[in-house]
């Protein structure tokens, strides 16, 4: 196994919601709310502009300005993981070395998106960008949204490279995700699951945690998850696992970002409309959503 630094990638990350007000301008009071909230349902990590932070309707200067919020605000209690990943290899070496000075910890770097890409190309491009930018990076991989998978024999080759310390999966394939885990465990990278109905799953076979959207609704429950397995209870870690179903199952209304913030919006929380057009949830869903949040709120999730 090759050496690595130390990290403290782990448990529950959650891809912290960017509120909004009306006029779509960023809520930062609101953003300070959020991190206070999230760090005292004993989440293990922050994880600003995101998938459910919208990351793909900011602006690099937005995204910097939201990242210095949330260092500000964490105040060193969690880690806080920054999203830099761009189109381009020169682009998301400019903004990663932003997130570094602006005080990012941890960078998660999506692949390449829109133009069809290589593993070989990929490989140089993860490579070019940690040997520029000397932070731990975790991977990440969503192909339904970029339309490109970072295949396990290239992540292994990637596990290599020193500050390469981790991979997110949020393929939603077991197959793809476990493949990343058994590699972990000749390479020591440290595997997050980006799927939250497989994290406990994930944990079992040797993940270390995941980036989960469902912490900006039910924060306490996901922290349980990965609580409850490292404590061996693993009858409270299914619970809890069990528990966010219901709630999931309301994604075939819509986009899940959009739904997870909505959701939050009901609880009470003034995090805003996702900017448009990434805004409307059909009546149907809308009427789903409550009921499952009634449902929840009577049982006692939080």
């Amino acid at each position: 196994m090759r050496e690595k630094r130390e990290t403290r990638i782990k448990g529950i990350i959650p891809p912290i919601l960017t509120p909004f007000y009306e006029d779509e301008s960023v809520n930062y009071e609101e953003l300070r709310n959020q991190v206070n909230r999230m760090i005292e349902a004993g989440v293990h990590g922050l994880f600003p502009f995101g998938t459910n932070g919208e990351a793909y309707a900011l602006s690099n200067d937005e995204k910097i300005e939201i990242l210095k919020v949330v260092v500000d605000e964490t105040k060193g209690r969690v880690p806080v993981y920054a999203g830099t990943g761009c189109i381009t290899t020169k682009d998301t070496i400019e903004l990663s070395l932003r997130a570094k000075e602006a005080g990012a910890d941890i960078l998660s770097i999506i692949t390449p998106y829109f133009a069809a890409i290589s593993q070989n190309e990929l490989y140089a491009h993860y490579k070019e960008v940690a040997e520029a930018v000397d932070l731990p990076i975790v991977l990440y991989n969503i192909p339904m949204r970029t339309g490109c998978n970072i295949e396990p024999e290239t992540v292994e080759r990637l596990a290599e490279i020193p500050n390469i310390v981790g991979a997110k999966d949020s393929s939603g394939k077991w197959e793809n995700l476990s493949a990343y885990i058994e590699i972990s465990k000749n390479t020591g990278l440290s595997i997050l699951s980006g799927n939250d109905g497989l994290i406990l799953k994930a944990l079992q076979a040797g993940a270390v945690g995941g980036i989960a959207g469902c912490a900006n609704v039910y924060p306490y429950n996901m922290v349980a998850i990965y609580d409850c397995f490292v404590k061996g209870d693993l009858e409270g870690a299914q619970r809890a696992q069990d528990a966010i179903g219901v709630y999931r199952s309301c994604f075939k209304y819509g986009n899940p970002n959009t739904i997870t913030k909505i959701a939050a919006g009901l609880l009470g929380y003034p995090v805003g409309n996702c900017r448009k057009p990434f805004c409307t949830l059909p009546e149907e869903g809308m009427q789903a959503l409550k009921e499952v949040l009634e449902i929840n709120r009577k049982n006692g999730m939080k």
